[in-house]
């Protein structure tokens, strides 16, 4: 007897970061060396005040925690906000969650029917598609362009896609993929249009502190006490602390009827792992001198990415703002193609790298054919290399074809 499986289970998309997994394993399987600029899993070292945590754990047996969160782990997370200039930010305000993953997909519960519309910006952060359609939840994505940066339309674009259904917009910033940070002037406009029309505002800020040549970003938190029922920040200890194991993140608002429903839902998932929450709860004892050598490490990566990428012909990319990812757009027909053949294919020296297709990351069909995300998590040698392996494969790749 034959079984069916929800339509809307068959209805979420593969993640782009991992469909092309297998090939990588095959790859590896037969002793090729694979640079792995698909998906941002940083290689720099975790601080060594939480991994003591790990190495001195005596707790037995370890049990729940509280739906909300570890209490010394809140006050870490309140501590921070502080730091950053938010004395207004409390425990209460805030709701820890499984990752920054589960943050975003209990946000848009919050905030959307299903059947309703949240607008957002393309490219986009793939998973955002897989939680609105577990969600039933419309994601209408507003085309961003290479050629600006990937900055934010006029005004009128966004308004103009605002319908009945409309109950949130959905930012990224600094923004995966694209690496755009946004100006004060755009969450300027951005706020004022939430104001407007009554929508949720949502920030994903998991990369705030990676900003480059001198920009400032720009939270949410700075006009959370002016639309205190409307904004909501959405956070994760993945890449601020090399943590991407440690599965935790946080939900940051003042709607206490959005908190009050978040831990109903929290408590049904009964709690964030115990041991995860005490190693990130020594956050407030990371020196400032770990993230400031952090942004500089990434900042140099950035740099040699974007002219080593500058110098192949055919090949667009806007300077990286912020985060550690680029979208680029490439001289090929059929991105995911191209990358798939690089790991079953293409070899130089027996090396290869693996890129992530950038269609995934555009909610419209039939956009980002001819692009691809890279994240730059690797040491500049290796990026240096996989420059230049991708410079080999584009001129091979033009040959085949």
């Amino acid at each position: 007897m034959s079984v069916f499986v929800s339509h809307r289970l068959q209805s979420v998309p593969a993640s782009p970061i991992r469909k092309l997994v297998p090939y990588a394993v095959a790859a590896k399987k037969d002793g090729v060396h694979v640079y792995h600029l698909n998906i941002g899993d940083p290689d720099i070292k975790t601080p060594d005040v939480m991994i003591d945590v790990l190495h001195h754990w005596d707790v037995n047996p370890i049990g729940y925690d509280q739906s909300q969160g570890n209490p010394e782990f809140l006050q870490s997370l309140r501590t921070y906000y502080h730091r950053l200039g938010f004395p207004f930010i409390d425990t209460k305000h805030i709701q820890v969650t499984n990752g920054g993953s589960e943050a975003i997909s209990m946000a848009m519960f919050a905030v959307a029917e299903s059947g309703d519309e949240i607008l957002t910006f393309e490219p986009l952060y793939t998973n955002y598609n897989s939680y609105a359609v577990v969600n039933g939840i419309t994601l209408k994505a507003i085309l961003t362009t290479l050629e600006n940066g990937f900055h934010l339309p006029q005004r009128n674009s966004i308004e103009n896609a605002i319908t009945r259904k409309t109950k949130a917009i959905l930012i990224c910033n600094p923004n995966n993929p694209t690496g755009t940070v946004y100006t004060k002037e755009e969450l300027r406009l951005l706020v004022d249009i939430a104001k407007e029309h009554n929508l949720f505002l949502l920030s994903d800020e998991v990369y705030r502190e990676y900003t480059y040549d001198g920009r400032e970003h720009v939270s949410l938190f700075s006009f959370m006490q002016e639309i205190p029922n409307l904004a909501i920040v959405l956070d994760s200890m993945s890449k601020r602390y090399s943590l991407c194991g440690i599965r935790l993140g946080a939900l940051v608002t003042l709607n206490a009827d959005v908190l009050s429903g978040i831990l109903a839902i929290a408590q049904g998932r009964l709690s964030s792992g115990s041991v995860d929450q005490v190693v990130a709860a020594r956050l407030v004892d990371v020196p400032d001198k770990y993230i400031h050598a952090v942004q500089t490490e990434y900042a140099k990566r950035r740099d040699v990415l974007y002219e080593g990428l500058q110098a192949i012909p055919g090949v667009v990319i806007p300077k990286p703002e912020g985060a550690f990812y680029t979208i680029v757009g490439l001289p090929i027909d059929d991105a995911e193609h191209f990358c798939q053949w690089l790991l079953t294919d293409f070899r130089d020296n027996n090396e290869t790298i693996m890129l992530a297709p950038a269609a995934g990351f555009y909610a419209s069909p039939k956009k980002g054919k001819n692009e691809v995300r890279i994240a730059y998590v690797l040491h500049t040698k290796a990026l240096s290399r996989s420059v230049n392996i991708l410079k080999k494969a584009l001129s091979a790749y033009a040959q085949k074809k």
